[in-house]
């Protein structure tokens, strides 16, 4: 068997653990980014924490670095709600023990490129590739778009550049390419909680904190050095937004009006608002994610999402054991195949996680101080906990297990039906934990099975 030489463009986290894989496979490895090594410069502050969960763990577990990230992790069994006037509660992710972890960006991308190095991945930053050439897999980089370009030539290139793809840019140009993008009019600024003097964390560091504030909000999440990362999503224009927050004045009559409560805790937060940019969020969709048996689509190129869910990295990662595993099945001189049924498997996937996000964003800034959501919730989890071979939460499908998204969403919107019915049930507020309640509940999923049988 003839070693495959492959390219991959782009070194971000999808990118450098898909080399790690393809390593292991014995193939050689070239990966290109147009920006300078990560570990080379300062962060930007323009990162949202990632949340790890089982997806993400089982493509790290299964080629030998998931001790090593965990390293890096803490994690996160909870939600914290920080409602303005109210007592802080919280909100379980899961069952006992189950958690998503919390990891910088910018750390767990500077340690997986060395794994990649270890492991005899060639990287070549500070190389732009401006054009590729589909069938015969070539890329073609340089200084300027319009300067002397340099050829290089492989068996196989794998886009893993992101939601504006350099590689995903050229497939568009073919006939019959599917492709839509959508930004939402919310965007997010980073801001930031430091340690305390000795380096502990000022708010409880296993929870994922939330301040709710209908069509904006401020979430928290844990770092290892005791500080906190800060995100806050606000619409970018119109009443409390971004392009109302333009003096220090301005952001301190803002955040003492609904964020009071972090004010002590953010010595830094003129200066972090002033100086960090403000991004935007997209949903990006395209069919095909592959070219023949040359080019394919990995993570963002393929299927960019809001990080409501914190699936995005978990996402693309599962790219990657997909693909592993087609590969492993089909055998490595089968590329075409490979890429058909990859493409196939994870398409109707990306698309109802995209949904998921979207809805979740929803959920976390609106319904997340809803009296009426909070008691449904109690309800699911109760029944969760005494059927669980009956009801399974659609976040806990999502979050804690390997079920296909696109399975969970449809089962979600089951579920989401089911729960319609038994909030209208009179003093639902007073009966919701009786026997009656989980009865209802019970013929409801009798119900919905018989019509989904009969309807098949």
């Amino acid at each position: 068997m003839q070693t495959k030489d492959i390219a991959i463009v782009g070194s971000g986290l999808v990118g450098s653990l898909l080399a790690i894989y393809l390593r292991k496979r014995d193939y050689k490895v070239t990966v290109f980014d147009r920006r300078p090594d990560i570990r080379t410069v300062e962060f930007s502050g323009r990162s949202i924490n990632l949340a790890m969960s089982v997806r993400g763990w089982k493509t790290l577990d299964t080629i030998g670095i998931g001790e090593e990230v965990r390293k890096l992790a803490i994690p996160m069994h909870k939600r914290t709600m920080h409602i303005t006037g109210e007592p802080i509660y919280h909100q379980n992710y899961g069952k006992d023990g189950e958690a998503i972890y919390s990891i910088p960006r910018g750390i767990l991308n500077r340690r997986m490129i060395t794994l990649a190095e270890e492991e005899g991945v060639e990287f070549r930053f500070n190389e732009k590739v401006w054009d590729i050439n589909l069938p015969e897999a070539k890329i073609y980089t340089g200084e300027t778009e319009k300067g002397e370009w340099k050829e290089y030539q492989f068996d196989i290139i794998f886009g893993c550049d992101g939601a504006f793809s350099r590689v995903r840019h050229k497939m568009q140009r073919r006939s019959r390419f599917d492709y839509s993008q959508k930004f939402l009019d919310t965007g997010y600024k980073e801001l930031g909680i430091p340690p305390n003097p000795d380096g502990t964390h000022k708010l409880d560091k296993n929870s994922l904190h939330i301040w709710p504030r209908g069509k904006f909000m401020l979430i928290a999440l844990p770092n290892l050095d005791g500080s906190f990362t800060c995100t806050l999503f606000m619409p970018h224009e119109g009443e409390n937004s971004f392009e109302q927050l333009t003096t220090d004045n301005g952001v301190k009559a803002f955040w003492e009006k609904y964020f009071p409560d972090t004010i002590e805790f953010m010595p830094s937060l003129l200066e972090d608002f002033a100086n960090n940019p403000t991004s935007a969020l997209v949903t990006m969709k395209c069919y095909p994610w592959t070219y023949w048996n040359k080019v394919a689509l990995v993570g963002d190129s393929a299927h960019a999402i809001v990080p409501f869910y914190g699936q995005g990295m978990n996402a693309g990662f599962e790219d990657i054991t997909v693909l592993d595993e087609l590969i492993e099945d089909m055998g490595d001189d089968n590329w075409q195949d490979i890429f058909e049924a990859y493409q196939e498997s994870r398409k109707p996937n990306a698309d109802a996680i995209a949904k998921l996000s979207y809805l979740n964003f929803i959920e976390m800034s609106s319904k997340t101080a809803d009296p009426n959501f909070l008691l449904r919730k109690k309800i699911e989890k109760h029944f969760y906990d005494k059927y669980p071979d009956k009801w399974v939460p659609l976040y806990s499908r999502v979050t804690f297990s390997h079920q296909p998204y696109d399975e969970a969403f449809n089962i979600g919107v089951r579920q989401s039906a089911i729960m319609d019915q038994v909030m209208q049930m009179e003093h639902i507020d007073a009966i919701w934990d009786t026997k009656e309640v989980e009865q209802y509940i019970l013929e409801l999923l009798e119900e919905k099975k018989y019509k989904k049988v009969k309807s098949s």
